[in-house]
């Protein structure tokens, strides 16, 4: 059985909370490794999350903007349930 990294996390500290949304290309690069990437760092709405899910990435980690209320709960599981691909 060939083991490797199935899921990362991929952070452009740049965007860490700064609420500019995410780094698109450089977590998209990433996938060509076979890996399946969840973008971190910028989010701050549902467009950035809908742009992510269209990006084909595997998923998101929002911060900033559900603590600031940017974005609720409710609203950001609504749209993983539909746009992002099943575990």
């Amino acid at each position: 059985m060939e083991q490797g990294i199935g899921t990362l996390i991929y952070t452009d500290v740049t965007r860490d909370g700064m609420l500019q949304g995410p780094d698109l290309s450089g977590a998209t690069a990433l996938q060509t490794s076979g890996a399946r990437v969840v973008a971190s760092g910028g989010v701050a709405s549902l467009a950035d999350l809908h742009r992510i899910a269209q990006a084909g990435l595997a998923g998101a980690i929002v911060g900033r903007a559900l603590y600031e209320g940017r974005i609720a709960l409710g609203d950001a599981l609504g749209l993983a349930r539909d746009e992002f691909p099943a575990a």
